[in-house]
């Protein structure tokens, strides 16, 4: 697939989420398999405010194609949040969300609520790919319910005002993430334009991908939930859609020592005290399926510092390995 000039071999995507996708769980995940990760979102208004919490937000991914995903409705400050997103970041395009379905931020009129105004997103879009020289792509939903499934219309004027990939949710903003995605409607969008689309919702393993990619016809694939505390899922769903066998998840205590780096990587980033306090979630994410893990998630609830994460983590290989 190409974005742009940008050549992408494997079209495996790591979706951009809020509070999950910081730094170091994208160099983990791209390490194990995303070929494209993207930042969290960044609000534009921000950004033309020099808010360093945003702007920290913002730090590239070391492997892979990244991406820096910003949000707003004003097309001027989008423009020079593009910009800004683009210097502080180096990322190789600039993604624009008009997807999240977050009350705070759709009822605003950004993110999802900018499929209600259609003609505003085009201007945002038109604004964005005149002020920086990489490409420039956009996320979004089916529509705002299901009484305004506009993605087919929406789309084709993403593409008409410049975008040069798009992807779609399959699912509503009144859905959030509840149902299943529409992968028929997916599969006309991709059908009615000539730029890449990607697909997202719902694909959760090779099955499932290989299921998306049929019914679709996409160019390429987003993972999103499925990656939390599992990042070898990018392996299974890059070999099922290459015909291979699927390997086999590593050992419980290969897992530990991930979560672990992931950990340090993030207290590199950030600090010890905000990353273990964001690694109460992610370890407990690693834990998910496994037997008797409820006394260390109990533990993981109360991590402060990284010495309680190397105790847990060698009592996790201790005892339940």
């Amino acid at each position: 697939m190409r974005l742009g000039a940008l050549q992408i071999h494997t079209p495996v995507f790591l979706a951009p989420m809020a509070g999950v996708t910081d730094w170091a769980f994208r160099t983990i995940c791209a390490e194990l398999g995303a070929a494209v990760t993207v930042t969290e979102m960044v609000s534009s208004k921000a950004l033309t405010y020099g808010d360093r919490k945003s702007a920290a937000l913002l730090k590239k991914t070391p492997l892979g194609l990244c991406g820096a995903q910003i949000f707003g409705s004003d097309p001027e400050i989008m423009a020079r949040g593009a910009q800004l997103a683009l210097e502080i970041s180096g990322c190789d395009y600039i993604d624009i969300n008009m997807g999240c379905p977050m009350p705070k931020v759709a009822n605003n009129g950004d993110g999802c609520g900018l499929m209600k105004t259609p003609a505003l997103a085009g201007r945002i879009v038109e604004a964005v790919k005149g002020a920086v020289p990489v490409p420039v792509t956009v996320k979004c939903r089916l529509g705002w319910d299901r009484g305004s499934l506009n993605v087919l219309d929406f789309a084709k004027r993403m593409e008409d005002s410049g975008a040069d990939l798009v992807t779609v949710h399959g699912r509503t903003r009144a859905m959030l993430y509840s149902g299943r995605a529409d992968y028929d409607l997916i599969g006309k969008v991709k059908a009615s334009l000539s730029i890449p689309v990607v697909a997202n919702g719902d694909i959760v393993d090779g099955d499932s991908a290989r299921r998306c990619l049929a019914r679709t016809g996409a160019d390429g694939l987003m993972v999103g939930r499925a990656a939390f505390g599992d990042p070898w899922v990018f392996a299974e769903i890059r070999a099922a859609l290459a015909g291979e066998k699927v390997p086999d998840r590593p050992p419980l205590a290969w897992r530990v020592d991930t979560a672990v780096r992931q950990f340090e990587l993030a207290r590199e980033d950030k600090g010890e005290r905000i990353a273990c306090l964001e690694a109460r979630k992610h370890f407990a994410w690693y834990l998910r399926g496994v037997a008797h893990s409820g006394y260390y998630k109990a533990q993981i609830s109360a991590i402060s510092s990284m010495e309680d994460v190397y105790r847990i983590a060698k009592g996790i290989q201790k005892d339940l390995s």
